[in-house]
């Protein structure tokens, strides 16, 4: 590299830049660092410095700083080519990488996009027969228990069974298609000026049957509700629906509360609160993921589905809202969803 360099051979100082940006793109390819490459051109110079010590002694001092700085300027340079190289490499591997990684994120797009139009079809085909059965077999009972024949005890029995798990099904059919319509962004929001103390008063009046089965109390405040709000109706009846049915099928005894009331000139917020079981802390975090079961097996329910929660949680975003949790074992949970006062169409 000396004889080189201080002849100024373009030809050979060029097959040296050749043989380095070479060298860089096979460093690149065995997945080297750069330090590491750094250090082979560390070690490059010190083992020339070796070689040409015992010559450089003989010559002057003019001569030896000459050749040290072609000897610097041959071995820069070729680093300098490297790198280049060595970038290059690295740089179209990320590219090709990136075009991979997109390509299968497309399919997998694609898939996701499948299954989500296929579950739909498939619960919503579901529905019909589903309700035929629940339909006919809940006539069948109403009919059966007319009569004071005691030889139809067993079949009433069975018919309940059959009407008690066809409507678990037909919730957990129901739950599916809200969430799948929310995955796949089919909800269209109409945005309106309910009247929020209405909604909750129907939701209270349509649940109040099943929080009278466990002699349960539900408690409305809507004092110092908001006076307008701008909001999809649907969605927030949707969303108060989940949380009062969670919080009744969760509570063996004491109250639900709702509470509604302003925060700001921006925001409002809905609170149910309850005296029911509670969420352990180290479950809280993961309640509002589909399927999602508490590790207490006294949490777990038979007619739960798993998806209330998660519903709620893709509702209140959906509204541009958040949802918090506080809540204790043995004492109750409070679930507080904050809301803008008018919603802004994006």
């Amino acid at each position: 590299m000396l004889n080189v360099g201080s002849k100024f051979q373009g030809s050979d100082f060029k097959s040296i830049v050749t043989a380095s940006w070479e060298h860089g793109l096979f460093r690149a390819t065995q997945g080297f660092d750069p330090e590491e490459i750094s250090r082979e051109y560390h070690q490059l110079r010190t083992v020339i410095f070796d070689t040409i010590y015992a010559d450089l002694l003989q010559e002057t001092p003019t001569d030896i700083i000459r050749a040290m700085r072609l000897i610097d300027r041959v071995i820069d340079q070729a680093i300098a080519r490297r790198f280049i190289s060595y970038v290059d490499e690295r740089l179209r591997e990320l590219d090709h990488l990136h075009t991979t990684l997109t390509l299968h994120n497309q399919e997998l797009t694609r898939l996701v996009n499948a299954n989500r139009e296929n579950l739909s079809l498939l619960t919503h085909d579901l529905k019909q027969p589903l309700a035929s059965i629940i339909g006919y077999s809940d006539l069948f009972l109403r009919q059966h228990q007319k009569t004071d024949d005691k030889e139809n005890y067993h079949d009433i029995e069975h018919i309940e069974r059959v009407l008690r798990n066809g409507r678990q099904l037909l919730r957990l059919i129901n739950d599916l298609l809200e969430l799948s319509r929310y995955e796949s962004g089919k909800i269209k929001l109409d945005l309106t000026s309910p009247d929020v103390c209405e909604i909750i008063n129907n939701v209270c009046e349509m649940l109040e049957p099943l929080a009278a089965e466990k002699e349960l109390v539900l408690v409305v405040n809507c004092q110092q509700e908001p006076q307008k709000i701008i909001t999809d109706a649907f969605q927030l009846q949707q969303i108060i629906i989940n949380l009062v049915s969670n919080a009744i099928r969760y509570t063996e005894s004491g109250s639900i509360k709702i509470t509604c009331h302003v925060l700001d000139d921006q925001k409002w917020e809905l609170i149910v609160s309850d005296t029911g079981i509670g969420i352990a802390p180290e479950n809280q975090k993961q309640i509002f993921e589909p399927y999602f079961r508490c590790t207490s097996q006294k949490s777990h329910l038979p007619d739960s589905s798993g998806l209330g929660l998660t519903i709620v949680s893709r509702l209140v975003k959906l509204l541009q809202g958040e949802i918090k949790l506080v809540s204790e074992p043995g004492v109750g949970s409070t679930f507080t969803v904050i809301l803008p006062l008018q919603m802004e169409m994006k």
